[in-house]
């Protein structure tokens, strides 16, 4: 033995356990003779890959199979931190918001072995981006909202974004400076091991003596191992090369039977335990670990252990490659699981671009229902954002349909608020005239002119819409101090002139109960008189307070009382009443009063009208008939009926007579 049993590589001629398989020994020794001469490097010409050899005992799926493992593992040899990075889990990370993102990114930033986070750093980075560009958009688009007129260049400070920099900034640098290390070991080692191959075939001299060579053979090996990892596109070409000249060097000594069948035994033992633990992999509920471990299995198949004898060699190949396929099998099972799930996410993400894409076409015309758009359209982004991965290739596009379908709406949206903030521009023109009147109104003291003013301009306000949010609170504030300064002023008046409200109630108190007393003599026209000057001194005692109003219904009831006694008409009586009432409405002042009254009236006036109108009617048909000759009871009760309507009507339009030139005086 030459070393240890796991490091012995000694072959027959033309025996390359699934590594070379070299036609004849001439062809070999010629072509070494030819590289020699031309002093090139062995690798293109001598390389013959393993799967190739085998290409009429294994099908092409079990290739690719192999072909997968190899090309990982040669990846792994070139920077082993990425092993690690099968052991951090890959997150849905699309489905997480920009504060969880940043979280992942401060976390994996700090691993020192750096390339083994390199394709979780990157997922995290394209979903914060796209995350952020979209955020932007929107706060971009409240600022044209707010003012359309703005031309500043915009700029929206985000510290989630400045911290997002500074970590992706730190990782950068610290993956830079791990790739130049990187390439710098990688570039000495490979010329470590070419170094090491012209060695090996400079071993072949049949001048040197045995015991020297072994020695020289043992120390390359030794030196081989140690040299590092090397480019990984160099990986299984230097690979290749170094066994081919290994195997080349052991037909060359011509090594003993015994010691060979040694390591053929030994070597087909390690095999085994391979195969053995690939069988108990097979069943494994964790695929990806399983498959990770596989690949570790390759590697030491191919560079710890040495080849078989030569009739275990296909055999023992086959059933490792067989077992390769069913867990490559299953991995693809498991990566076609994925995949589908990436497909229902993309066809639920299309689904929701689509709503966006009605609601970006759906007219309403008002902020309420504006608002239930709007609510709708951040519901499914929200939705959109969470949902997890689609298949790469789809990725881009997808989410610009979704930005698309997201800033259509925004534009539609915003055609609405334009017009909202032209009618919003409108109401404050209106509004700053109204704060205009009430500030010139406000310091006047003619309270009776003045006070139905205000209060027009008040009800008006309550009439305009809103005005643009800035000038909102403003313009409240100057119109609420200009109404509340005339107010308060109105009310300190009204507090003096109590005083003189409460004196003349006394005095009104006192005259109610002298008219209690008063009795008439007989004599109509003296009586009338005597009752027109109670209601002259009631007037001159002046205004009670409000809330003693009631004075005024006793006093109302005394004179209806004393009418009755008198021998007047109806209509005097009814006129005499009214015209109390309309003094004390012309008292009072108050237009609305006034107004209400005027309506009833004329309503009245409507009502006995039609009333004649009917009767009228009816009387013509009583009398067109033929046997009309001599008026009826009921035709009589007809035309009295409408005699009393008209002079019903003429007093009412005696009331409307007075109150109107009392509201033309008003």
């Amino acid at each position: 033995m030459l070393e240890e049993k796991n490091d012995n590589l000694s072959v027959q001629s033309n025996e390359t356990d699934g590594n070379l398989e070299i036609e004849s020994q001439e062809v070999i020794q010629r072509e070494i003779l030819q590289i020699d001469e031309a002093q090139t490097e062995p690798v293109a010409e001598v390389e013959i890959e393993t799967i190739k050899d085998f290409k009429d005992v294994i099908d092409y799926q079990t290739i690719d199979a192999i072909t997968a493992i190899e090309n990982e593992n040669a990846a792994e040899n070139e920077d082993e931190s990425l092993k690690e990075r099968h052991e951090i889990p890959m997150l849905d990370y699309e489905s997480l918001t920009m504060e969880e993102l940043i979280s992942e990114l401060e976390k994996l930033s700090g691993i020192e072995k750096i390339m083994s986070v390199k394709d979780h750093i990157e997922e995290i980075k394209n979903s914060f981006l796209a995350k952020y560009y979209l955020f932007i958009e929107d706060k971009k688009e409240e600022l044209n909202n707010e003012n359309s007129e703005s031309k500043d260049n915009f700029y929206y400070d985000f510290p989630l974004k400045s911290k997002f920099d500074q970590l992706y900034s730190s990782y950068r640098d610290k993956k830079n400076v791990h790739f130049k290390n990187l390439q710098n070991n990688l570039k000495n080692n490979l010329e470590i091991r070419l170094a090491i191959v012209e060695e090996l075939k400079d071993l072949i001299n049949p001048q040197e003596n045995i015991k020297d060579t072994l020695k020289h053979f043992n120390e390359l090996r030794e030196r081989w191992k140690n040299a590092g990892p090397i480019p990984k596109d160099k990986y299984n070409h230097v690979w290749n090369n170094y066994h081919f000249h290994v195997e080349n060097f052991y037909d060359y000594l011509h090594l003993d039977r015994e010691a060979r069948d040694l390591d053929f035994k030994y070597n087909l033992e390690q095999k085994l335990k391979i195969i053995s633990r690939v069988e108990e992999l097979i069943g494994e509920v964790d695929i990806s670990k399983a498959f990770r471990e596989l690949q570790d299995l390759h590697k030491i198949w191919k560079e710890d252990i040495g080849p078989v004898s030569r009739e275990h060699r296909e055999e023992i190949w086959n059933r490792f490659s067989e077992l390769t396929k069913l867990m490559h099998d299953k991995r693809e099972l498991l990566s076609e699981e994925q995949r589908s799930k990436e497909k229902e996410n993309l066809e639920y993400k299309k689904d929701i671009i689509s709503q966006i894409e009605v609601l970006a076409k759906e007219k309403v015309h008002s902020h309420s229902q504006w608002q239930s758009q709007i609510n709708k359209v951040e519901n499914l982004r929200a939705a959109f954002l969470k949902t997890g991965k689609v298949p790469a290739e789809v990725n881009v596009s997808i989410w610009n349909e979704f930005k698309t379908a997201v800033r259509n709406f925004n534009s539609f949206k915003n055609s609405f608020y334009k017009e909202i903030k032209k009618e919003q521009q409108e109401n404050l023109i209106k509004k700053m005239e109204l704060v205009k009147r009430a500030k010139e109104l406000q310091l006047s003291e003619d309270f009776a002119a003045t006070t139905p003013l205000m209060k027009k301009i008040q009800e008006e306000w309550k009439l305009i819409g809103h005005v643009p949010r800035k000038y909102s609170d403003s313009i409240w504030s100057e119109f609420k101090d200009a109404c509340n300064h005339y107010f308060e002023v109105l009310k300190a008046q009204k507090n003096e002139s109590n005083s003189e409200e409460i004196e003349s109630f006394e005095k009104k108190k006192a005259y109610l109960e002298k008219l209690r007393e008063f009795e008439l003599i007989g004599e109509h026209k003296a009586d009338l008189e005597a009752i027109k000057l109670h209601i002259e001194n009631w007037k001159s005692l002046g205004k009670v307070p409000y809330t003693r109003r009631h004075i005024e219904g006793k006093f109302n009831k005394i004179l209806d009382a004393l009418f009755e006694k008198l021998s007047l008409s109806k209509k005097e009586t009814e006129m005499a009443r009214f015209s109390n009432r309309v003094g004390n409405l012309s008292e009072s002042n108050d237009t609305r009063k006034i107004e209400n009254e005027k309506i009833f009236i004329m309503r009245k006036i409507d009502e006995v009208q039609n009333e004649i109108f009917q009767l009228e009617n009816n009387i013509q048909f009583f009398t067109n008939t033929k046997n009309a000759k001599k008026e009826n009871s009921i035709v009589l009760e007809v035309r009295k009926n409408i005699e009393i309507q008209k002079e019903t009507l003429e007093v009412w339009k005696e009331k409307l007579k007075q109150i109107r030139s009392i509201n033309v005086e008003s």
